[in-house]
């Protein structure tokens, strides 16, 4: 079963070749865009349809009431303005997802590769920027947050700057993500809160931080005021948000919407459906509250 790590490792070195998939052809003629009801601003993850060429995703997106795609880097993102679509969470400064914010010998590496994307972010009219705490290593919570605030610290007035918000993702570390620092919401706001800068906010897995912690609903109305995007998924397995799952996602997004919340919601799951761009829909129907 692929991962997301897995999968953004095969996406660029596929993207030559993805005009010769056969998931790569559609019809000439472009089904009209889907009327949404605006309440939330709808997204895909690039790796769950890393068959897809990006400019097949686009299309279809766009198709399905879609006005962004979530985790695409500089290279991708002229695709994205051709089709009119946002590049709602932005990826490419990172090391990777296990080496991050708190380990110190990490910060010189960051901190250049930060201060070289932030700007970027901001000149391409794009606002989110992705970033990882890493795994544990034996190091306990109270270190590793102190380790990322002297990291993040050094970055954060160029991100204010220039209008860009560095988004934190929360991962479980039951299952998918073993060791994984940022596990918590509530440690995860612990960081927002030593940082104080309205810059740096939490990226909400959905499906994450069900598996670690529960409670979803209650966690979502206490802390969004830290939340600046979220990802969805189906618990448990990681596929679609429907029947088959433990999570009923209009009360969740009835739930963000009352907080006021005016970002994106991304899908990001595995679709079990060989049909994958009607599971992606029906996703949608159902977050489209």
């Amino acid at each position: 079963m692929p991962t997301r790590r897995q999968a953004l490792k095969t996406i660029v070195a596929g993207a030559a070749l993805a005009g010769t998939s056969p998931l790569s052809t559609f019809a000439a003629v472009p089904e009209p865009p889907t009327k949404r009801n605006g309440n939330i601003r709808h997204s895909i993850c690039r790796w769950c349809l890393s068959d897809l060429s990006l400019d097949d995703l686009c299309a279809k997106a766009k198709e399905m009431g879609c006005s962004a795609i979530d985790l695409i880097g500089p290279s991708e993102w002229h695709i994205l303005k051709k089709y009119g679509l946002d590049s709602s969470m932005c990826n490419g400064a990172e090391i990777n997802l296990v080496d991050g914010w708190n380990e110190p010998k990490n910060h010189p590496e960051l901190i250049k590769r930060y201060s070289e994307m932030i700007p970027k972010v901001a000149e391409n009219g794009y606002k989110n920027l992705i970033c990882f705490t890493g795994n544990r290593r034996g190091m306990d919570d109270s270190t590793g947050l102190a380790n990322c605030v002297e990291g993040l610290r050094q970055v954060m007035p160029l991100a204010e700057k220039h209008g860009v918000v560095l988004c934190l993702e929360l991962f479980n570390s039951k299952v998918d993500h073993k060791d994984y620092m940022a596990d918590s919401t509530e440690w995860g706001v612990a960081l927002c809160k030593a940082l104080g800068s309205p810059n740096f906010k939490l990226l909400y897995d959905i499906y994450h931080m069900q598996i670690n912690e529960g409670d979803v609903i209650r966690n979502i109305q206490q802390y969004h005021p830290w939340i600046a995007h979220y990802h969805t998924a189906g618990v448990p397995g990681r596929h679609e948000i429907d029947e088959t799952q433990e999570l009923y996602y209009p009360a969740i997004m009835r739930a963000i919407v009352k907080t006021g919340f005016k970002g994106y919601v991304a899908q990001e799951f595995i679709a079990t459906n060989p049909d994958k761009i009607a599971s992606f829909r029906k996703a949608i129907d159902i977050c489209d509250v």
